[in-house]
């Protein structure tokens, strides 16, 4: 019975000693793993051991010394974006406007990210949002209206002088919207159709200008012409007559003569030949009974 006793104290002994040994090294194990890291290919991960910098890990699978390396946080490298706005900034002549704005931004020093500044992406907010409310200030209204991409682009060199000492760098800023009061945007309104009517105006008059310039070409062109003139007429009947569809034709007395003279030079009447600007159809004065009379 003795015997039988010290040998089964040996089996409970091994069988504890076999329990030990493997929740021991399933802690191990744990432990182990606990250190294993992966991150995204974009992402960087900055390790603190005992509270000093060491580098930089990633991307891919890494491992940490579990209890004794920490990562604060995770920096992505990619292009991040904000938007945000401006409530009731005052531009340079006194009038409250509120602009929505976009920005781009991207980490490009991790290092200077994480030892520099705290919540890089909150710092980098609160910067954007009070230089827009700086630069609309030193503007008119008239500036905001019409030249966004100055004022983005004036905007986007002040925030990057202020991140770029946090490694971060500012790709652009992009004003996507202006606001005004309800009660300026009727006076705008009528600003902007007061310049188009006289733009349509100074139009108009210039085109007045070409047209006369045009017809004193014409008619100088004409009066060292006269055949140019009279075919001139010819055509302005034919298009009167052939155009419309009208049966009836006013045609004025006083028309340049129409005809060939065998005695005179081309165009022009000698004694009785061409034929006379009177009548429809250019034939001659018909003689009255007087005038037949005298030649009586």
């Amino acid at each position: 019975m003795e015997i039988l006793n010290f040998f089964a104290q040996d089996a409970g002994t091994d069988v504890m000693l076999l329990f030990f040994g493997l929740f021991g090294l399933i802690l191990v194990l744990i432990y182990l793993v606990s250190g294993i890291k992966i991150i995204k290919e974009w992402e960087r991960a900055p390790v603190l051991r005992l509270g000093r910098y060491q580098g930089l890990k990633g991307p891919g699978f890494f491992w940490i010394i579990p209890g004794i390396d920490k990562i604060p946080s995770i920096i992505s490298t990619r292009i991040q974006t904000y938007s945000f706005r401006s409530e009731q900034s005052l531009t340079r002549d006194n009038v409250p406007v509120t602009i929505d704005a976009v920005l781009f931004f991207k980490v490009v020093d991790v290092e200077k990210t994480i030892l520099e500044v705290e919540h890089y992406q909150s710092a980098t907010q609160w910067v954007a949002q009070t230089t827009l409310r700086e630069v609309t200030g030193q503007v008119e209204l008239d500036e905001v209206l019409a030249e966004r991409e100055k004022i983005a682009s004036h905007m986007q060199e002040i925030v990057d002088e202020k991140t770029e000492k946090w490694g971060i760098k500012i790709m652009s800023v992009e004003i996507r919207d202006v606001v005004v009061p309800a009660r300026l945007q009727e006076a705008i309104s009528r600003q902007a159709e007061a310049e188009r009517e006289r733009r349509a105006r100074i139009t108009l008059a210039q085109a007045e200008k070409e047209a006369a310039d045009g017809m004193i070409e014409a008619a100088n062109k004409y009066a060292k012409s006269p055949i140019a003139m009279e075919l001139r007429w010819i055509n302005l009947l034919f298009e009167a007559a052939t155009e419309g569809g009208a049966t009836i034709m006013m045609i004025p007395a006083n028309i340049p003569i129409a005809g060939f003279s065998g005695a005179g030079s081309l165009g022009r009447p000698s004694g009785d030949g061409g034929l006379p600007p009177v009548g429809v159809l250019g034939l001659k004065k018909i003689p009255t009974k007087d005038k037949k009379k005298a030649d009586e």
